[in-house]
């Protein structure tokens, strides 16, 4: 039943190649083109793909090939791109108010209304949400109101981290990718160990390592002469996106919520990656029934147009002074307009693409453990967020290197499909796809990433 009403919303015929070569040539001139009038510092735009339709969790390049995406924008289209319910709100919102600068506008208030709704519990009903235009800037915000509102000035983070590539943003991140040359950073960040069992620097055979992990930050903010003395936040991805899509066990969470609560500093989840349904409930966080005192969101909840944020606990927020951190564009009242269509998709009952994600996911992890690829090291994930770590040997586990990682993303390509890697050394594959991707295009992707691997 919902796989019916789910077809409607991808293009047919994904994959489909019809050019003679790859890319095509309308493909290959819109990349030159690309290539000496825009700057690829935004990222992806070395990639041999074009973009010029998409629809759901399929797109066309100008060529006319077709491809499945199991990317979904990095996270970004929850909902599937196009999908005929937000092109609908874009034509009504269109027509009567579309940009309100600071002025309230019904739509942003009735947002906001709904954020509080779908809020996990500690913010649900009882939160405030100031809204950004994409996570780092939520990240910048949080950042600021976390300072403002508890007067100290260190934020402890986690080694892995990806937060933005602002100024406390980046400085929060840890890739080097996003870091060198770029520095120096925002003063006061702490960096821990995060929970990263099958690469964990320390001794797990006798606490796990979200054991060990978490009674590290309780050490840093709670014993004296840690140099961690002034604490504001502790800001953290309940399932680590950039860094390998690791997602830890509920206990890892609970133990900071009780760092925290020692130490008064707050705990501020970022779920602009792992939010919106993804990994089988609205809000990761709630897999572990943490209360966060912030959560900063975007991503899926805007999906087709810029929307993020920082949800804040009501007694937080009023400490903040009105007119402090003024943002042009923020919520304007198409974007709104659009995340609450979203948001009325991801709750529609007849089609529960939240608790899909979930069993979808489940049966992708046994599909790919399936294969039997002696380059897989491990499957890992939540709901729609799976990360397939790739290595040259399983007992070594040294990664897979950049030649045959390059050749893995060149079979993928030719043959219609698009999967983005991650992690701390660039081998891990994350499989994200639209939480609308019908169960037949998602397995016949992973099977063309399977026949990538045995050409190694």
């Amino acid at each position: 039943m919902i796989e019916a009403l789910l077809e409607p919303l991808h293009f047919p015929d994904a994959p489909r190649r019809v050019s003679a070569q790859f890319p095509g040539p309308r493909a290959a001139e819109a990349l030159a083109l690309s290539a000496s009038t825009e700057s690829m510092a935004r990222g992806g735009g070395r990639m041999p793909l074009v973009m010029d339709r998409a629809f759901g969790a399929t797109f066309q390049d100008p060529d006319g090939n077709t491809f499945i995406d199991l990317s979904a924008g990095v996270g970004v289209s929850s909902v599937g791109r196009c999908h005929p319910k937000v092109q609908a709100a874009i034509r009504a919102q269109s027509e009567v108010l579309m940009h309100a600068l600071e002025v309230n506008s019904t739509r942003r208030t009735e947002l906001a209304v709904k954020m509080s709704e779908i809020a996990p519990e500690g913010l649900r009903g009882d939160c405030i949400t100031f809204f950004t235009q994409g996570g780092s800037d939520a990240l910048e915000a949080a950042v600021k109101f976390a300072r403002r509102v508890t007067g100290r000035h260190q934020i402890l983070a986690f080694h892995g981290a990806y937060h933005g590539v602002w100024n406390a943003s980046v400085a929060l991140t840890t890739g080097t990718a996003y870091r060198a040359g770029y520095g120096p950073f925002m003063a006061g960040v702490i960096h821990a160990p995060y929970p990263y069992a099958y690469r964990f620097p320390f001794d797990t055979s006798r606490q796990s390592a979200e054991e060990i992990a978490g009674a590290y930050v309780d050490h840093l903010l709670n014993t004296p002469y840690t140099g961690a003395d002034d604490v504001a936040a502790v800001i953290v991805e309940p399932v680590q996106g950039e860094g390998g899509y690791v997602p830890p066990a509920p206990e890892f969470l609970q133990r900071l919520r009780q760092a925290c609560d020692r130490c008064g500093a707050l705990l501020i989840v970022d779920e602009v990656q792992s939010g919106a349904g993804r990994t089988g409930k609205m809000w990761a966080v709630e897999h572990s029934g943490v209360r966060p005192d912030m959560l900063t969101f975007g991503k899926g909840i805007g999906g087709d147009v810029p929307m993020a944020g920082v949800i804040m606990r009501s007694d937080l927020a009023a400490k903040i002074p009105d007119g402090s951190v003024p943002n042009t564009f923020a919520a304007n009242s198409l974007s709104a307009a659009v995340a609450l269509t979203n948001i009325e998709i991801l709750q529609d009952p007849n089609l529960k693409l939240i608790d899909r994600a979930h069993a979808l996911g489940l049966q992708a992890q046994e599909r790919i453990r399936g294969y039997g690829s002696p380059y897989i090291g491990e499957v890992r994930g939540r709901g729609l967020m799976i990360g397939i770590e790739l290595v040259e040997d399983r007992d070594s586990k040294q990664p897979l290197g950049r030649e045959k990682m390059g050749q893995l993303m060149g079979h993928l390509m030719n043959h219609g499909v698009l999967m983005v890697p991650c992690g701390r050394h660039g081998n891990v594959m994350r499989v994200m796809p639209s939480l609308t991707i019908t169960r037949a295009l998602f397995f016949k992707a992973l099977d063309i990433f399977a026949e990538g691997l045995a050409t190694l």
